[in-house]
């Protein structure tokens, strides 16, 4: 017989503490972001959006989140799928969901088990997952 061992959920300690580490890298890099924690069932935990980022920023960082964790991926990892010869090129026409297929949404896992997303919008696709991956790192 199998146990299984709990998990714990992403908390809204865990995102203001992703939310943070994640405005800190990007501040030391000069850009303005908007930064979006999800749970594991695709709700909102946490968002910033600072002054100066541009304001679909934040629609962006809240798409890349929710597309990482439908897909449990990085959307950096996701952006040839959808190309025209790409396996996924209708997904984002297909379903009536707010996916998007930029670098910078990444899936936060805690043992392996994935408990929700976070999406930075704001800077250069290839910032936001930079961003996005060293906030990670500040997750227990």
């Amino acid at each position: 017989m199998s146990t299984t061992t709990a998990v714990a959920p992403l908390t809204t300690a865990d995102a203001e503490t992703l939310v943070s580490a994640a405005r800190a890298a990007a501040e030391a890099a000069g850009v303005a972001v908007s930064v979006t924690v999800l749970d594991a069932g695709g709700h909102p935990l946490a968002f910033r959006r600072d002054d100066r980022a541009v304001l679909i920023s934040g629609e962006t960082s809240t798409r890349k989140a929710y597309t990482a964790l439908q897909l449990d991926a990085p959307t950096a990892d996701l952006v040839d799928l959808v190309k025209p010869d790409g396996p996924f090129h209708s997904l984002p026409t297909a379903l009536d969901r707010p996916l998007l297929f930029i670098a910078g949404g990444l899936p936060v896992r805690r043992d392996g088990r994935l408990i929700g997303a976070l999406g930075i919008g704001g800077g250069a696709p290839e910032q936001d997952h930079a961003f996005a991956a060293a906030a990670l790192e500040h997750l227990g």
